[in-house]
C-alpha cells in the first residue's frame, strides 16, 4: 500500500522588490519548451531485495553547436527500486561526473541501501553539469566543475544573453530527471508505481542546484543540499577575503576568470547572483518546505560560520548542521546516516523538535528547547595562528564535551578567548526519534574573538592558498 506525502506548495511570485520575487532567466529556462527531452532504459540490473535501472536520459539542449562541442545534455539515470515500495515520495540525488563510457554496471551500494532501508524509490542523476565542454572561444580546453561555471558567468557578462548561465541547466537537468522517473515507474516496466513528491539533495555545486529546483518545481516535497555554505555569496566571499587574507585555493577558477573579486559589487555580478543564488528568493513561498543543510565544519571551500549571512533570513521549516572534522568531501563521518534520518523523517511525517539559538553580546551560544535531546554536545577547535579552521589547516582539531541545561532549560556554549589566534565553536542537538539513526542538529558556529583579520577592499594582491 502507498502513502502519500503531500505538502501543499505554490510558486509564488510575490515578494519584496530587489529580491528575486518576479520572473527570473531561472524560471523562463526551465520553462521553456525543449524537445531534445527522452529516455530509453539501456539496463536493467536485479538483485536480492531490488531492482535497478538504468535510463539514458537527455535533458534538454543547452546553446548551439557553434557556441560549445556537445549542446545536447545526456545523464546516466539509475533508478533503485526495492521490492516493496511503500511511499509514492522518492529521493532524486544530483550528481556529477564525466560525459562518456558505458552506462553503468551496477547501483551504488548506498543508494541500494537508502531504497531498501526506506521502501522508496531512489533516483540517481549523473553529469551534473555536463562535462568536460569545449567552448568555441577556448576549444583546446575543456571545461568542467567550477572553470565551467565561472567561464559560463564571464560569457554572460560579456554577451548579456542570460541563458550562458550553466546553472540553468543544472537545474533542468534535476527537473527533467524527475520526469523521467514519473513516467518510467508509471510504466510496465517500472512495475506501475506512481511517484507523486520528491526530497531532492546533492553535494557542492549539485547542492545548489537542490537549493534552485523547487523553485521551479512543485513536486519538490524537501530538500538535502550537503556541503553547499555559499549562500549570499557576495557577503560570503568576502567574509572569506576578510578571514584569511587570500583566496583558497579551491576558488582558484572563480579568481582565474575575475569574477573574484573583480567583479564583486558590480551590477553585473549583481544580475547574476539574482538568478543564481537561491538567497535572493527567499521571499518565494516555494522555499518554505523543510530543509535540512548539512555543511563541513573543516571545508576548504566555505568558512565554517558563513551560515551567519543566510540562514535565519530563509523562510519556512530548516535544520543546520556542521560536521565536525571533516572535508567538503564529508568523508569519514556520519553525514549519510543523518541525511537518511531526516529522509526518513519527512516520509513518514514526523513533527520534528523545535528548538532555537541567540548568539548572546558576550560571544555565547544559548539554545532553547522544547523536546529534551539525547545529547547536547559543544564542538570547539582553536587555531593559534589565523582564522582558518580547514581541515587540512588544522587537521580534526575539533573536540566535544557535554552541555547540560541550566535553571531555565537553556544549554548555553560559553568559550573563553584564546591567548593566541581564534576559537570557531557550535552547539549540537542529537535526538532519537525512532528512526534507524539519530538527527543531528547544530547551531551556527561562533568564532572569538570575532573580527576580521583583513580587509578585501585593501587588498594589493590577490593570492591563492
Amino acid at each position: 500500500m502507498l502513502f502519500a506525502y503531500a505538502v501543499v506548495m505554490g510558486l509564488l511570485l510575490i515578494g519584496n522588490s530587489g529580491f528575486a520575487a518576479e520572473e527570473t532567466a531561472l524560471d523562463r529556462y526551465v520553462a521553456k519548451p525543449d524537445d531534445s527531452y527522452k529516455w530509453e532504459l539501456v539496463r536493467t540490473i536485479s538483485d536480492d531485495g531490488y531492482t535497478g535501472f538504468v535510463l539514458d536520459l537527455t535533458s534538454q539542449t543547452w546553446r548551439n553547436e557553434t557556441e560549445i562541442d556537445r549542446p545536447v545534455w545526456h545523464h546516466w539515470l539509475t533508478i533503485v527500486k526495492p521490492d516493496n515500495v511503500d511511499y509514492n515520495t522518492a529521493l532524486l540525488y544530483i550528481d556529477g561526473g564525466k560525459n562518456g563510457g558505458e552506462p553503468p554496471a551496477e547501483v551504488s551500494q548506498r543508494f541500494v541501501d537508502l531504497a531498501i532501508g526506506t521502501n522508496t524509490v531512489i533516483a540517481q542523476v549523473r553529469m551534473v553539469p555536463n562535462q568536460p565542454l569545449f567552448f568555441a572561444d577556448s576549444k583546446r580546453h575543456g571545461r568542467s566543475e567550477d572553470d565551467l561555471i565561472a567561464h559560463s558567468r564571464v560569457k554572460y557578462i560579456v554577451t548579456k544573453d542570460e541563458e550562458w548561465l550553466a546553472r540553468l541547466p543544472m537545474v533542468k537537468s534535476a527537473v527533467r530527471a524527475m520526469d523521467a522517473v514519473q513516467e518510467f515507474m508509471k510504466s510496465e516496466a517500472g512495475g506501475e508505481i506512481p511517484i507523486e513528491g520528491y526530497v531532492v539533495s546533492g553535494g557542492s555545486k549539485r547542492a545548489w542546484t537542490a537549493w534552485l529546483t523547487p523553485i521551479v518545481d512543485e513536486r519538490v516535497v524537501a530538500i538535502i543540499p550537503l556541503v553547499i555554505d555559499a549562500l549570499n555569496i557576495e557577503d560570503i566571499t568576502r567574509h572569506h577575503y576578510n578571514a584569511y587574507g587570500f583566496f583558497s585555493t579551491a576558488l582558484g577558477d572563480y579568481v582565474r576568470h575575475g569574477l573574484y573579486p573583480g567583479r564583486l559589487g558590480t551590477p553585473d555580478f549583481a544580475r547574476i547572483l539574482d538568478i543564481e543564488d537561491p538567497y535572493n528568493y527567499r521571499h518565494r513561498d516555494s522555499l518554505k518546505l523543510p530543509k535540512y543543510l548539512i555543511n563541513a565544519s573543516g571545508d576548504q571551500f566555505f568558512l565554517p560560520d558563513n551560515s551567519q549571512y543566510y540562514f535565519s533570513e530563509m523562510p519556512g521549516e530548516k535544520y543546520l548542521r556542521y560536521v565536525p572534522n571533516t572535508r567538503h568531501n564529508l568523508g569519514d563521518s556520519d553525514a549519510r546516516q543523518t541525511m537518511l534520518a531526516f529522509y526518513e523523517s519527512i516520509l513518514r511525517g514526523l513533527e520534528l523538535p523545535e528548538f532555537s539559538w541567540k548568539i548572546r553580546d558576550d560571544g555565547s551560544i544559548s539554545v532553547k528547547v522544547n523536546q529534551v535531546p539525547k545529547e547536547v554536545n559543544l564542538w570547539q577547535a582553536t587555531n593559534p595562528e589565523a582564522r582558518d579552521f580547514r581541515l587540512d589547516t588544522i587537521g580534526p582539531a575539533y573536540v566535544s564535551s557535554p552541555l547540560t541545561a541550566d535553571d531555565n532549560g537553556a544549554y548555553v556554549a560559553r568559550i573563553n578567548k584564546p591567548e593566541q589566534g581564534f576559537t570557531a565553536f557550535f552547539v549540537e542537538l542529537v535526538y532519537d526519534l525512532g528512526l534507524q539513526y539519530p538527527l543531528k542538529f547544530t547551531t551556527d558556529v561562533k568564532v572569538i574573538p570575532d573580527i576580521e583579520p583583513y580587509n578585501l577592499d585593501e587588498a594589493e594582491e590577490i593570492v591563492l592558498r
